[in-house]
């Protein structure tokens, strides 16, 4: 491809609206790291096939963070990636915020799947329980390191990022959400929680949004995929045997999980506005630091 045929594809690019661009670079991404797992899990036999991806997720991390060439991109990786040195107040309680979201998630699907049955195709297309123990588990922290890095850095970071930048957070993590939504049709579990996904994703942009990072997001849907791979997805770690309340009525359980969830709802808005307000009150130190302003006003 010639200089002038590049530069043509590169200004049509350019006048695409920034929601296109910012949906396709993101799934994109995602994507990426997706197949990749998808293609090594079919062609290796385990566990070299996690010991492979392991490897290969760690380049995928380093490249879409800022490192490696082309130099030109590295700071934009930066950017999209929301690599930043977390102070310490914004760290504990973005991650108080992450396991909060975990509790959320769960208890959502204990009392979803007591107001409807638990259909078969929740659990269908996994076959972790075909494998010994060590290796069932070692596969499914595997998949849900992939999909919580893959997808945190592609839809939370990769899309989200510029869509913020010009629409504002609200409406930049709505189009993310309905992106995520859309993306997850293809898998035979969704259709019963197409609601919950989009409440999830709403609720990791929230997190990536507040602490400024994707890690804390990563975090959560790492633990919360490992929960969902291990129980509601495959019978690795036990079966979901709640009866719906059309047949028990509301009972005391249907009631305690209620209870969790709505707590942990109001828990993790707590915990993302005190992330917030740490981030703020950091930068607003180091704005008001002497050497910070003695660097802005050109006196160094």
């Amino acid at each position: 491809m010639d200089l002038s045929t590049r530069g043509t594809l590169r200004s049509l690019w350019q006048r695409l609206p920034i929601v296109i661009r910012a949906i396709v670079v993101g799934f994109l991404v995602f994507e990426i790291g997706i197949v990749a797992w998808l293609a090594i899990a079919a062609l290796i036999p385990v566990p070299w096939s996690i010991l492979g991806m392991g490897g290969l997720l760690w380049f995928y991390l380093k490249y879409f963070s800022g490192s490696g060439w082309p130099q030109a991109t590295a700071e934009t990786r930066r950017d999209r990636f929301r690599a930043t040195r977390l102070p310490p107040a914004v760290w504990r309680w973005s991650l108080v915020a992450a396991l909060l979201l975990v509790v959320i998630a769960q208890s959502s699907f204990v009392l979803t799947f007591r107001i409807i049955e638990l259909p078969h195709s929740f659990t269908a297309g996994y076959s972790f329980e075909a494998l010994p123990s060590w290796l069932a588990w070692s596969a499914i922290v595997m998949a849900s390191l992939v999909a919580g890095i893959c997808e945190e850095i592609g839809f939370r970071g990769y899309m989200q990022v510029p869509l913020e930048r010009r629409y504002g957070p609200a409406a930049g993590i709505t189009i993310v959400s309905i992106s995520f939504v859309v993306f997850h049709l293809n898998q035979a579990w969704a259709p019963p929680v197409l609601v919950h996904l989009f409440a999830f994703s709403a609720l990791w942009g929230i997190l990536a949004y507040t602490s400024g990072s994707l890690i804390p997001a990563m975090i959560s849907h790492i633990v919360a995929d490992i929960f969902n791979f291990s129980y509601w997805w495959t019978d690795v770690a036990g079966t979901f045997d709640g009866r719906p309340i059309a047949d028990t009525g509301i009972d005391a359980h249907f009631i305690m999980w209620a209870l969790i969830l709505v707590a942990s709802v109001a828990l993790f808005s707590w915990a993302t506005h005190k992330t917030l307000a740490a981030r703020r009150s950091s930068v607003d130190s180091q704005e008001s630091h002497p050497l910070v302003k003695g660097v802005a006003g050109g006196k160094i």
